[in-house]
C-alpha cells in the first residue's frame, strides 16, 4: 500500500473526491414526455436473472432494481448510473460531462452547498469509501454506501439521488470554485503512463470518437467553459430514460420500491433528447507497426488484432461461445506465463485477454512488459507462442485444467450466495447494466458452466482461437525508451523473420504431485483459553507455536489464514537494507520439492492463494481459501515457511523490473512522495528507505535470501485463522502443519536495535523535485503524536483531531479556494515502537499554492489550539469512526490483523473492547488538548516537491 493512500483521505474513483458526492446531485427537469427507455438486458435473453432482484421501469423510462440482502446486517449500497458520458459531449463540451459529476456536490434545490457534507457525514458516510462518483467514456456513476439501513437514512440517500436527477442549482459561482479543482485533477492525474494510455488509444481506434473524448476532457475548454454549456449537457442527458437506480442492503425490497416510484414518477425531461454520437468506424486495415519513444525506463510490446465492435445479445448461447474462446486465451496467457518464468525470459510480465475496446472495436490482445533491449526476443516469443496454438491447438489436459480451476471459484460463490457484500451486488448490477449482461445468481452461474463444460473439447477450443484471431493484423506496438535503429521498419524485419522460423506442436507433460502433504508428527496442544466477549480462541503448540482463532459466518464458504514469522523490519540490522525492497520474489521463487509453475499446475482446481510481505511486526504469509481446501492453504502456507527455494530467476526478473520502473524522468508528485516519505519520516532509518538504481542492481540473488533467510527460518510463528471456519479444524490443521515443524521459540528483536524517531522539526521544507510539469506542486505537513497503544484515550481524541483537521483544510483549500484536487490526511501510530505516530495532512497544487496551503493549514491548528470544536462538527468526526469500526467489525479481513496484533501485544485486546465507545467519549476539550500539546509550530516537519528542470533535479 503506497504511503499516501494509507489513510482516511477524500478521494473519489475515477475522477473527484468532492466528486464522489458531486456525483450526488444534478439539476432541474422540466417537462417533456417520457422517452422509450432501453429494456433490462434479460427482456432478449434466454438466460434466467437472478429472483432475489426486483426490477422495474417508472413510466417516465427510469429503471430501477432492488434486492434485500443482509451482509453486512444493518447496511445499504445505492448505485445512481446514468447513461450520460464523455461521449456525449459536443466539442466546446469537452470534459463537462466530468465537471457536472463535481457540481452535484455543489448544491440542489431542496440541499444547499454548504448544507451537503454535513448532511452526509452526520449520517456516518465518509468520503471515499461511502460517498463516491466517477465519470467513464460510456457512463456516470453515483455511489452511496448507507452504514445504517433505518428509513430515515435510506430516504435522504433516495433524496441525493433524485436531487442529482433532476434539482441541481448548478450555480455560477460554485461553477468557478470547482473549475480550479478540475484543472487540479487534471494536473494530478497527467502522468507519462496516461499520456502514453492515450496515445495507444488514439492509435487503435485512429479516426474514432472515443480517443477524442477522454473523461478528464480538454483544458482548454475546462478553462472558458461557461455554465449554460454545463447547464446544457445536464438538460440533455441526464433523463429518466438514460438512468438506472439500483438498491441493495438490509432492506424491505417492496417498502423502497415504493418510496423509489413516489420520488422518481414526477422526474420528466428537460427539452429535446441529445442524439447518441456515432462512434465512428474501426479503420479497415489493422496490421502495421507503431514506435513510442517514452520517458520510462520501461518497454511494452503489444499485438492487437482488432475487429468493429458487435453488440452480441447476452444469451446461454454467446455466453458459451465467450466461456469457450477465454479457455484458449487462458491457455495462451498460462504458456506465456511459463515461458516468462524460465531463467532466458525476454518478459517481465504477460498479458492475454479480449477486450470490449470502449465500444469502438472488439480487441484480442498479447502483450507483455519487456527490457527494452529484449524487444526482438519477445517479440518473437509472442509471434512464435500465438502461432503455435492457432496451428496446433491446444492440449485436453489444458482444457481440463481451466475447467478445473473456473469450476472451483464458482463454487466458492455459489457456497457464499447467502452473505455476498451489497456492495459487490450493487456494483455488479449497475456492470451489468452497462454491458447489457444479465445477473444471474452465482448457483446459476455455477450450473450455467457445468452444462456448457460437460463435454468440452480441445477441439472446441481450437475453433474458438482460430475464429477469434481471424481478423486482419496484428497491429504491433513497441512503447519503450530506447528507439531501435530503423524504428518501425527494424519491428516489420524482426516480425517477418519470426513468422519465417517453424513452429511445432505443445508437448504434454505430467501434472506434478503436490508433495507437502505431511510435515512431520501433529503437533500437541500445550495450552488454550478464550477471549469470549470477542469470540476468540488462542493456542500455543508444544513447538512453539501460536494460533489465534476467530469463527465467523460474515461470508460463508470463506477463510482467511495468517502466518507471522519473526518481527519483520525490527529484526534487519539498521544499514542499508540490501534486498528488502525484492520481498515480492520470494513466492514466484518457489519450493524446493516443487516450483511455483509446478505448484499451480499440481493444485487446479483448489481454491488457495499466498502473498508475502513484511512490515514493522513481521513476516507475513497469508492465503484465502474455503473449508473444503483449508488443509492445502495450510500446507501451502508452511511450506513457505519451512523450504523455500529462493530461485534466482523469480529475483532476477523482479529487479530487471524494478531497473525499469525507477525511471526520474517519469516520477510525478505522488510517486515522489509515496516512494520517499516514509524513510524521511523515521528520520532516514535506512530500514524504511526506498532504493535507488544504483542499490537495486548491485544486489544479488545471495543477498536477497540472506536478507530474509535467517528471520523465517527461525523466527517465532502466530498463526491467525478467521472465516467459516470451526475451532477444531483450525487447531487439528494447524497441528499438522505449523505445530508439526520444528520447534520455534519466542524470541525478541535485534537487541541492539535503536528507537525508532520522528524527524527532528524543519525551519525549512525538505524539498524534493520532480520533471514533470512545471505547474504541480506537493506540500506536507506532519506532527509527532506518540503510538497506538499506550495511552487509548489519546489515541482516539488523536485520531478525530485529525479527521477534523483533514476536514477543515478540504473546506478551505478545496471546496472555498478550489486549489486543490483532494486533500489527503492521517494518523499514524505505531503498534510496535513506543512513543512513534505523526499525523498529516497533504495536497497537491501549483507552485504559487503551496505558501497558501502553510497558510491554512498553520491556522487551522492556531483554531484548534484556541478554540473548542463545534459540537455538529464533533459528532460527525465521532460519526464517521463509529460507523466505520461498526462496518469493519462484519469482516473477516478487518479480524485477521487484529487477531495477529493480540498474539504479540495483549493490550490490543482493550484496544478491541473500547475503541467503539473510545470515540464516543472524544469532547471538544480532548481535541482542544490533542491540539495544545501536539499541533504547535515548534513541531512541524514540513516537506514539498517543486518541479525543476532536468539540469537542476536533485540527485535521488
Amino acid at each position: 500500500m503506497s504511503f499516501l493512500h494509507s489513510g482516511f483521505s477524500v478521494r473519489t474513483q475515477y475522477l473527484s473526491a468532492m466528486a464522489l458526492l458531486a456525483t450526488l446531485l444534478i439539476v432541474a427537469s422540466p417537462l417533456q414526455a417520457a422517452q422509450p427507455a432501453t429494456p433490462w438486458p434479460q427482456a432478449s435473453s434466454d438466460l434466467q436473472p437472478d429472483t432475489a432482484v426486483r426490477y422495474g421501469t417508472l413510466t417516465n423510462g427510469m429503471k430501477f432494481a432492488v434486492m434485500h440482502n443482509a451482509t453486512p446486517t444493518g447496511q445499504v449500497a445505492i448505485r445512481f448510473r446514468i447513461e450520460a458520458w464523455s461521449r456525449d459531449e459536443d466539442d466546446d463540451q469537452r470534459g463537462l460531462a466530468h465537471f457536472l459529476e463535481h457540481m452535484a456536490f455543489r448544491g440542489s434545490t431542496h440541499v444547499a452547498e454548504d448544507e451537503m457534507i454535513g448532511l452526509l457525514q452526520r449520517k456516518g458516510l465518509t468520503f471515499g469509501p461511502d460517498v463516491n462518483a466517477y465519470t467513464s467514456f460510456d457512463q456516470t456513476i453515483y455511489k452511496l454506501n448507507l452504514p445504517e439501513a433505518d428509513t430515515d437514512t435510506v430516504s435522504a440517500g433516495l433524496m441525493l439521488m433524485r436531487e442529482t436527477a433532476g434539482e441541481l442549482r448548478l450555480d455560477p459561482g460554485a461553477f468557478e470554485r470547482e473549475r480550479g479543482v478540475i484543472l487540479a485533477e487534471e494536473r494530478q492525474r497527467d502522468t507519462p503512463q496516461a499520456r502514453a494510455d492515450h496515445w495507444l488509444d488514439s492509435l487503435l481506434l485512429a479516426g474514432q470518437l472515443a480517443p477524442l473524448r477522454p473523461p478528464i476532457g480538454d483544458t482548454i475548454v475546462i478553462r472558458n467553459a461557461t455554465i449554460d454549456r454545463l447547464r446544457d449537457f445536464y438538460r440533455a442527458n441526464y433523463r429518466p430514460d438514460r438512468s438506472t437506480l439500483i438498491v441493495v442492503g438490509d432492506i424491505e425490497p417492496a417498502a423502497v420500491e415504493a418510496e423509489i416510484r413516489q420520488r422518481f414518477n414526477d422526474w420528466t425531461a428537460v427539452g429535446p433528447t441529445a442524439p447518441r454520437r456515432d462512434l465512428g468506424a474501426l479503420r479497415p486495415y489493422q496490421a502495421g507497426v507503431d514506435v513510442l519513444k517514452t520517458v520510462s525506463g520501461a518497454g511494452f510490446l503489444q499485438f492487437a488484432w482488432m475487429r468493429p465492435h458487435e453488440e452480441v445479445p447476452d444469451t446461454r448461447r454467446s455466453r458459451r461461445q465467450k466461456t469457450i474462446r477465454d479457455i484458449g486465451l487462458h491457455i495462451l496467457a498460462r504458456r506465456l506465463d511459463l515461458l516468462a518464468h524460465r531463467p532466458d525470459t525476454p518478459f517481465l510480465r504477460t498479458n492475454v485477454g479480449a477486450v470490449n475496446f470502449l465500444k469502438s472495436a472488439d480487441m484480442i490482445s498479447i502483450s507483455a512488459d519487456i527490457a527494452p533491449a529484449a524487444w526482438q526476443s519477445a517479440l518473437a516469443a509472442m509471434d512464435q507462442e500465438q502461432r503455435r496454438i492457432v496451428k496446433f491447438g491446444v492440449l485436453q489436459a489444458e482444457v481440463d485444467r481451466e475447467i478445473q480451476n473456473e469450476r472451483a471459484a464458482l463454487q466458492t460463490a455459489a457456497a457464499g450466495d447467502s452473505t455476498r457484500p451489497s456492495t459487490a451486488i450493487a456494483d455488479k448490477l449497475a456492470a451489468s447494466t452497462d454491458e447489457r449482461k444479465v445477473l444471474i445468481s452465482p448457483a446459476e452461474d455455477l450450473a450455467l458452466f457445468d452444462s456448457m463444460a460437460k463435454k468440452l473439447t480441445a477441439a472446441d477450443v481450437d475453433k474458438a482461437l482460430r475464429q477469434a484471431f481471424a481478423v486482419k493484423g496484428p497491429r504491433l506496438i513497441l512503447q519503450t525508451p530506447e528507439m531501435p535503429f530503423g524504428q518501425e521498419a527494424a519491428i516489420e524485419k524482426a516480425y517477418r523473420a519470426s513468422r519465417a522460423v517453424p513452429i511445432s506442436a505443445q508437448v504434454s507433460a505430467a501434472i506434478p504431485i503436490w508433495p507437502y502433504t505431511t510435515f512431520g508428527p501433529s503437533g500437541a496442544v500445550s495450552e488454550s483459553h478464550s477471549i469470549d466477549d470477542l469470540g476468540i480462541i488462542l493456542v500455543r503448540f508444544a513447538n512453539g507455536v501460536h494460533l489465534a482463532v476467530k469463527p465467523t459466518k460474515f461470508n460463508d464458504g470463506e477463510v482467511l489464514v495468517r502466518a507471522d514469522i519473526g518481527h519483520g523490519r525490527r529484526d534487519f540490522p539498521v544499514v542499508q537494507q540490501m534486498a528488502a525492497w525484492a520481498a515480492a520474489a520470494f513466492i514466484p521463487g518457489g519450493l524446493k520439492a516443487i516450483s511455483y509453475d509446478e505448484m499451480w499446475q499440481a493444485l487446479s482446481g483448489k481454491e488457495v492463494s499466498i502473498h508475502f510481505s513484511f512490515n514493522d511486526d513481521a513476516f507475513t504469509l497469508q492465503g484465502k481459501t474455503r473449508p473444503g481446501d483449508m488443509a492445502t492453504q495450510m500446507q501451502m502456507l508452511a511450506a513457505y515457511a519451512s523450504d523455500p527455494a529462493y530461485r534466482p530467476q523469480a529475483f532476477a526478473q523482479l529487479q530487471e523490473r524494478y531497473r525499469n520502473d525507477l525511471s526520474d524522468n517519469q516520477l510525478t508528485a505522488t510517486n515522489i512522495a509515496d516512494r520517499f516519505l516514509p524513510g524521511l519520516l523515521h528520520a532516514g532509518d535506512p530500514r524504511w528507505a526506498a532504493p535507488d538504481h544504483r542499490q537495486i542492481s548491485s544486489v544479488t540473488p545471495t543477498d536477497f535470501q540472506a536478507q530474509f533467510a535467517p528471520y523465517l527460518s527461525r523466527g517465532p510463528i502466530n498463526v491467525s485463522i478467521v472465516g467459516d471456519v470451526t475451532v477444531d479444524d483450525a487447531i487439528r490443521l494447524t497441528a499438522s502443519t505449523f505445530g508439526a515443524l520444528p520447534e520455534r521459540p519466542a524470541t525478541a528483536p535485534a537487541a541492539d536495535a535503536p528507537s525508532v524517531h520522528f524527524p527532528a522539526p524543519t525551519k525549512q521544507p525538505v524539498v524534493l523535485n520532480q520533471l514533470q510539469r512545471p505547474d504541480n506542486a506537493a506540500a506536507l505537513l506532519a506532527v509527532p503524536v506518540g503510538d497506538l497503544l499506550s495511552d487509548l484515550q489519546r489515541t482516539y481524541a488523536t485520531r478525530i483531531a485529525g479527521r477534523i483537521f483533514l476536514e477543515r483544510l478540504t473546506a478551505q483549500f478545496r471546496r472555498s479556494e478550489g486549489a486543490t484536487y483532494t486533500p489527503r490526511g492521517n494518523t499514524v501510530l505505531s503498534e510496535v515502537f513506543p512513543g512513534y505516530g505523526y499525523a498529516y495532512v497533504y495536497a497537491e497544487t501549483t507552485p504559487n499554492e503551496i505558501g497558501r496551503f502553510y497558510e491554512i493549514t498553520e491556522k487551522i491548528v492556531d483554531d484548534l489550539r484556541s478554540v473548542d470544536v463545534t459540537s455538529d462538527e464533533l459528532a460527525r468526526a465521532k460519526q464517521a469512526f463509529v460507523e466505520g469500526v461498526d462496518q469493519e467489525r462484519q469482516r473477516n479481513n478487518y479480524w485477521l490483523p487484529q487477531l495477529s496484533g493480540i498474539q504479540t501485544d495483549t493490550r490490543r485486546i482493550d484496544f478491541l473492547r473500547t475503541i467503539r465507545g473510545g470515540y464516543e467519549t472524544v469532547t471538544a476539550q480532548d481535541v482542544r488538548a490533542i491540539a495544545q500539546t501536539y499541533f504547535t509550530p515548534e513541531k512541524f516537519w514540513k516537506f514539498e516537491v517543486l518541479p525543476t528542470s532536468a539540469n537542476s533535479a536533485v540527485d535521488r
